[in-house]
């Protein structure tokens, strides 16, 4: 099967790349449509893994002569975002090696969990808080089994069903045995709720950083490709935060209180299990607190690197250039800066600052999710690849042109709506990589309807699309939280299906609003 798909996606971009050259394309324009047909059908199918289809683009961008070397075609591969990701990944690594993301969980249960609701609350704030800084996948791989441990304490162990169980209880009747809607298999509210939330608050979360998810990383980064354009640390707070505090309390209310309410009126059990928890961790060790410093530190220099602007006018220029970059004279008497302050370079200097606390080894630090680097590599220098060719215009003004002069409501809510859709078909990472070039390309065709510049356009129709990819709430494929839950075997996928739909619809509606408010009132003046 697997190499049927490779022979389609190998044979359609040999169609497209001897084709007839369509007016307004260039041959390279063609070729390079012809390595996005196959690198997307491989990602969309995943006949191969991302990060191998990722390698075959700068093969075929340089073999096809779309690039004359092969050094510019992995330009996409050395990109400052990628290094910022590894980093983000190895200092994940720390947090997770002395259990602080565990203990950061476990406490905010033991201080919340005083009812069912409020004890879902907890899983749920304590997997997004986290999944803004451990990746949301490494985040929901720790909270789902805390999560089944707290639920075995509300619901006794013999009521957490598993798929292929059924309660010794069964009525037969085929509703839940906590009330809510009705379901046709044992499950309780308590346990679907809990476990649905652990897995969309890590995909909301992940909205809040440029680290919290993979798709954040690759609008970043192919920004910077294609137009040259940076969005600082903070300036992605000041996007991500305000979509995860607006969201997230409406999923836990939607779950909560709408699909799965909860009956279970004592949860002491399970805030006393949260506790027992917690006392067993112990306290930290002097290793483990020495890498709490060195994470609260890091995060705390992202923060302060994004707020240059703010300390202008009581930093001499020379300090100003040299912390938060400049064309100037710095300290170390040299001209032009790109700042000590500059995010990558905070990131990365964490790297050393761990092994110099003898908190970790090379080993320990290097078992990171090197394929999610390649991918972001990949789909930087296809992205750089359909902007210098002027494909991704020629795509958009295609496909795209005759929607000129829509409704800017009906813009955001076509772009959120495709994005979610085609999420729901394979990852949000792959789904990013391919539509994010496209969504750039399609700022000259609806400039003059959002009354902005075409490159203005760009970064917001951009960012919608990102902030979309994380609000894939159906199927296991979508994003790795999902899969993991699912994979857990605690959840069916009738439930996430049925309850994914219902949100689908509502988080389109919500994000299309809440995104128009930002576009109207918050993001021009952060992005442009």
């Amino acid at each position: 099967m697997q190499l049927g798909e490779f022979c389609i996606a190998a044979l359609g971009a040999v169609l497209i790349a001897f084709a007839p050259t369509p007016e307004g394309l260039s041959l390279a324009g063609q070729y390079t449509l012809a390595t996005m047909f196959f690198a997307g059908l491989l990602w969309v199918t995943g006949t191969l893994p991302l990060a191998v289809t990722a390698l075959t683009i700068p093969v075929l961008l340089t073999g096809t002569g779309v690039y004359d070397d092969m050094d510019t075609a992995l330009v996409g591969f050395a990109d400052h975002l990628i290094f910022l990701f590894m980093a983000g990944f190895m200092l994940a690594n720390a947090v997770q090696k002395y259990d602080i993301d565990r203990r950061i969980a476990l406490y905010t249960m033991a201080k919340m969990g005083s009812s069912p609701r409020r004890l879902i609350a907890a899983i749920m704030i304590s997997t997004a808080g986290l999944s803004m800084w451990v990746s949301n996948t490494a985040t929901t791989a720790m909270m789902t089994p805390i999560a089944v441990g707290v639920l075995s304490q509300v619901l006794s162990r013999e009521e957490v069903q598993s798929v292929g169980e059924s309660t010794p209880e069964s009525t037969g009747s085929g509703t839940v045995a906590d009330g809510g809607i009705g379901t046709t298999d044992d499950f309780t509210n308590m346990q679907i709720a809990m476990l649905l939330g652990t897995a969309y608050a890590a995909s909301i979360g992940g909205v809040g950083t440029i680290i919290g998810t993979p798709p954040n990383a690759v609008l970043v980064g192919q920004l910077n490709a294609t137009l040259g354009y940076e969005i600082g640390f903070v300036d992605w707070l000041l996007i991500g935060l305000p979509v995860v505090f607006i969201t997230l309390p409406l999923v836990w209310y939607l779950l909560t209180y709408v699909l799965y309410p909860p009956q279970i009126s004592n949860v002491d059990d399970a805030q006393e299990q949260a506790r027992e928890y917690l006392e067993e961790e112990d306290e930290l060790d002097s290793r483990g607190k020495r890498v709490a410093v060195i994470f609260g530190a890091t995060a705390g220099l992202w923060v302060l690197g994004g707020l240059g602007s703010f300390l202008t006018p009581y930093l001499p220029d020379v300090w100003m250039n040299t912390l938060f970059g400049g064309d100037g004279m710095t300290i170390f008497g040299l001209e032009g800066h790109q700042g000590l302050l500059y995010y990558v370079m905070v990131g990365v200097m964490a790297i050393p600052a761990l092994v110099l606390a003898d908190t970790m080894d090379w080993d320990e630090l290097v078992d990171i999710d090197w394929g999610t680097l390649l991918l972001f590599g990949g789909g930087i220098a296809l992205a750089k690849a359909l902007a210098d060719t002027g494909t991704t215009e020629w795509i958009a003004k295609t496909v795209f042109g005759g929607l000129t002069g829509t409704p800017v409501i009906l813009i955001i809510a076509a772009v959120v709506l495709l994005v979610v859709f085609l999420t729901e078909m394979t990852s949000n990472t792959a789904t990013t990589s391919i539509i994010v070039p496209i969504l750039i390309g399609l700022g000259s065709v609806f400039a003059a309807t959002l009354g902005l510049t075409d490159f203005k356009t760009a970064i917001f129709l951009a960012v919608s699309g990102t902030i979309a990819a994380s609000f894939a709430f159906a199927l296991p494929v979508a994003t790795p939280p999902n899969a993991i839950v699912f994979g857990s075997g605690y959840i069916k996928q009738s439930h996430m299906l049925r309850t994914g739909v219902i949100l689908n619809v509502i988080m389109t509606a919500v994000l299309t609003g809440l995104i128009w408010g930002l576009f109207n009132f918050v993001w021009p003046h952060l992005l442009w």
